[in-house]
Parts: structure tokens; C-alpha cells; sequence
């Protein structure tokens, strides 16, 4: 059984849905006035998709809104009854209390998804970049996960990259985005597996389009330094086929035969990509059957003041 060592953790405006910017895409003349090219009535149900998806989004936002009111009050008492403070309480009134602390506790964290899909599905999500240490940001995420990692008898590395020096991120988010990689690697990893948090400074290539006058082809901007870091979750599981390495990241998407395996709806990872790309980085998975997982993404160094409120996929 994996065990966690001593120094395993070391401290170191609103815009159009995306469903509508695909379509925009796609249909460039609904957009920008070319409305007559199109016979009328797919006009006509295009934009009751677009009404209805967003009257869908806007429900799920209430719905969990609601929902955390009562819930807190439910977890509250359930917290005071645990302390005793009401009274003493029996060994199996104890293991009641635990098992209706622990769902209170999956619940509100489904809500929490629900309301950050809906936050990025309707555009409006706002980055808070401060310049800050990315080890230190880790290292505290690494910190909340090692006592569930201990329990399920799963061994959780990180170590502070000298390397890696103050640069402008959005802490909140980054660490969401591990914390949905870090839960997604602890539900598959079987018991007396390892995982592994590595951060790294990186040269991302990234293409651009071609300077007037030129052919319309893309070219490769030169590099003589790193101008990303490069954060990795990487695992011991049962890996991800190969043609999966794209839908996992869809909305409410689960592995065929995993479905009964894990909790949650299938929104982690979607929405972890989401808030990667409206930081104008990128995540994939790189796997095999059999060998395990590695989730990484890419932070920009000098992250663009106009990076996209919507994570859209890339």
C-alpha cells in the first residue's frame, strides 16, 4: 500500500454561449448579416437552440443556487450534532453522523460544479492575475488532497522546481484546475498506487498567422527561452484508450464500463479544460491501457490581458 513520506508535500462582459460560437463559426452568415443566405426557418431554429440552451443554463445556475442555502443549513447541524455539544453520541450514531457528513459534503461539491459550468458557459468567468509563486499554490493544493489520498491508500509526490520563478497567474483557478486532476487520478487510481504533481518550466511553441504580404500558411514563433509552465498530473491507473483522449473532456462524459465506478457527473475534467483555455493555455492527456495517465497544461508567462471569459474547447 502506497504511503505518503514526510517530505511528500514540500511547502515551497457577458459573451454569446459556446454553443452559439460554434455555431457562429460554422455559420459565419447568421453572424455577420447573411442571414438571407440561409432558408428561414433554420434561422428560425437556430436561435430557439440558442434561447433554450441558454434558458437550460440559466435554470441549472438557479437550481444550485438554491440548493446551497439548505445545504449549508443540513451541514451545519450535522457538524454540531458530530461535536457532541448537543450530547454525547453511540459508536453507530457516530458512523451515521460520518456517512451523512461525507454525502453533505459530495453534494455541496456537485453544486460547486454546476455552478463553475454555468459561470463558463455563459461567459462569464473574469481572470484575476497577481504575480505569485506557482510551487507555493501546489504545494497547498497537494496539502488539502494528502489526507484523502492516504485514506484510499494512494501515494501523492510533489516537489517545489527551483526553477520555476514568480510570474502573473490566477491562483483560484490554476488550483481548481489541479484539484479536478488530482480527484479524477485518485478515483481511478487503484489502492497502493502513486501519483504525481511535477511542474516545469516550458518553450511552448505556439503558431501564428502569417504577417501580411505572406502566403496564408502559419509559422512557428522563435524561441530562446521558456515562456510557459508546464503543470502534470500523472498516475498509475488503468489508463484511457486512445480514442478517448478527446471526449474526456466533454460535458457530463464517462469512460464506457466506468460509469458505476466513481461519483460525479462527468464535469471535472470538462471543466478544468474550460478554465485552462480562458487562461489562454492548453490541457490534453497523454495514455495508454493499462499504463496509467499524464494530464498537463500550459500557463502562458505573460498571459494575455484579453485571454477568452469562456473556456472554450480548442
Amino acid at each position: 500500500m502506497g504511503t505518503i513520506s514526510d517530505n511528500t508535500c514540500l511547502p515551497q462582459a457577458s459573451a454569446k454561449t459556446e454553443g452559439q460560437s460554434h455555431l457562429a463559426e460554422a455559420k459565419p452568415g447568421i453572424e455577420a448579416g447573411g442571414a438571407a443566405d440561409y432558408p428561414a426557418d433554420l434561422l428560425q431554429n437556430y436561435r430557439q437552440l440558442c434561447e433554450r440552451f441558454q434558458r437550460t443554463t440559466n435554470a441549472l445556475a438557479s437550481a444550485a443556487h438554491d440548493l446551497k442555502t439548505p445545504l449549508a443549513i443540513l451541514n451545519g447541524y450535522v457538524e454540531l450534532l458530530e461535536s457532541e455539544k448537543l450530547g454525547p453520541l453511540n459508536q453507530r450514531q457516530k458512523e451515521i453522523i460520518g456517512d451523512m457528513q461525507a454525502s453533505g459534503q459530495r453534494l455541496q461539491h456537485f453544486i460547486q460544479d454546476f455552478l463553475s459550468y454555468t459561470v463558463l458557459e455563459t461567459g462569464e468567468l473574469r481572470m484575476q492575475y497577481e504575480v505569485g509563486d506557482i510551487n507555493a499554490s501546489l504545494s497547498e493544493v497537494c496539502r488539502l488532497w494528502s489526507h484523502r489520498f492516504q485514506e484510499k491508500g494512494l501515494a501523492l509526490y510533489f516537489l517545489a522546481n527551483e526553477k520555476l520563478h514568480a510570474f502573473p497567474f490566477d491562483s483560484a483557478k490554476v488550483q481548481r484546475v489541479i484539484s479536478n486532476l488530482l480527484e479524477n487520478a485518485s478515483k481511478f487510481t487503484p489502492a497502493g498506487g502513486t501519483v504525481w504533481l511535477h511542474a516545469e518550466p516550458y518553450m511552448w511553441e505556439r503558431r501564428s498567422a502569417a504577417k501580411p504580404g505572406m502566403e496564408k500558411e502559419r509559422r512557428r514563433q522563435p524561441l530562446s527561452s521558456p515562456n510557459a509552465v508546464k503543470v502534470s498530473v500523472s498516475d498509475t491507473g488503468p489508463g484511457i484508450p486512445p480514442e478517448y483522449h478527446l471526449e474526456v473532456f466533454d460535458d457530463f462524459f464517462r469512460l464506457p464500463g466506468t460509469e458505476n465506478q466513481s461519483d460525479g457527473m462527468g464535469l471535472g475534467l470538462a471543466i478544468a479544460r474550460r478554465l485552462v483555455n480562458a487562461m489562454g493555455g492548453k490541457l490534453w492527456v497523454e495514455s495508454e491501457p493499462g499504463a496509467g495517465c499524464k494530464f498537463s497544461f500550459l500557463l502562458l508567462l505573460k498571459p494575455s490581458l484579453n485571454s477568452s471569459s469562456k473556456g472554450k474547447t480548442k
